[in-house]
Parts: C-alpha cells; sequence; structure tokens
C-alpha cells in the first residue's frame, strides 16, 4: 500500500483553488516596513531638532583691559608680545627700528608681556608696559643679542574706594 503525498501547490491545483488565494499575504511585513520608516523619520527629526535647541549662543565678549607696548632705545630689536583679537595669541616684530609702540585690548586673566632682542650688533633698548595708561614694569636690554622682557598680571579695574592698588600696593 502506498500512500502519495501531495504538495500544497498540487492540492490547490486539484481542489481547483488558486495558490495565491489559498496562502495569506504577508501585510505584516508592509507594516513593519512603514513603522520603520516612521522611525527612522522620527529620529532623524530628534537629532536635528537637539542640534538646532542645543546650539551654543553667541560667545560672550571676554572682558579686556587697555595694554600699551612700547619699546625705545637704539639699535634694531625683534619683539614679540600678547595680542588680543578673537583668542589671544603672541605676534612677533623682526626688525623693528626704535622707538616702537602698540596700543591692544588683552583679555582679563592672562599676562600681557612684551619681549625683546637686539640684533647681533647690539644696542640699548627697553621695554615698557602699561596697564590702562599706568606704567606697571619697565626693562632693559644691552649690547648683542641683549634681552629684556615686560609683563604685567591684568585684574579686573579697581574700585576706586578701594585702597589697594593694582599691584597689590596701599596708597
Amino acid at each position: 500500500m502506498s500512500t502519495d503525498t501531495l504538495s500544497t501547490d498540487t492540492a490547490d491545483a486539484a481542489s481547483g483553488a488558486d495558490p495565491a488565494e489559498h496562502r495569506p499575504e504577508s501585510s505584516g511585513t508592509g507594516r513593519r516596513i512603514l513603522v520603520g520608516a516612521a522611525v527612522a523619520v522620527l529620529l532623524a527629526a530628534g537629532v536635528v531638532g537637539y542640534g538646532i535647541l542645543t546650539t551654543p549662543d553667541e560667545p560672550k565678549p571676554v572682558p579686556t583691559a587697555a595694554v600699551t607696548y612700547e619699546v625705545h632705545g637704539s639699535g634694531t630689536v625683534k619683539i614679540d608680545f600678547i595680542a588680543h583679537g578673537k583668542q589671544t595669541k603672541s605676534l612677533t616684530v623682526s626688525g623693528s627700528e626704535l622707538p616702537w609702540r602698540k596700543d591692544v585690548e588683552v583679555a582679563l586673566g592672562t599676562e600681557p608681556t612684551v619681549h625683546i632682542v637686539l640684533d647681533g650688533k647690539g644696542g640699548d633698548a627697553g621695554c615698557a608696559v602699561a596697564v590702562r595708561g599706568k606704567h606697571v614694569q619697565r626693562s632693559t636690554a644691552t649690547g648683542p643679542y641683549g634681552r629684556a622682557t615686560c609683563s604685567a598680571p591684568l585684574r579686573p579695574a579697581r574700585n576706586d574706594s578701594d585702597p589697594t592698588s593694582e599691584s597689590g600696593e596701599t596708597s
């Protein structure tokens, strides 16, 4: 005795039914694709929204003080000094003839500095730093390759009712 096994296609064909009608169409797959696409769109919108909402505001201006650098004397010097733009940076002036002067704004909390180096011919040169119009430091360089540095810490403007000067001395 033999038993014949019919495949589903053969059984459907034998019954006269269309095989596509008998198998349920996977409508769940289409729904999953739509849900996945919606989730992807929502995630993308969330990332963009987070980026817009967390973008930092305009940077606040950094408080500064007026600083004047001066170099005087005889000879030719290389001058390095701290200047302030969007960021504090060091600038160099090579082979400068004297006298030389530069007014800059320097961020509070930094130390305005001018450094001079005489060339091989030597000479006598001096540097000075003034903060808010008040001379704070002077230094002198002499001879071939003589060097001098002038600097001063920047503190907030002093209160006129405070007897302590910027250098910490009392009046």
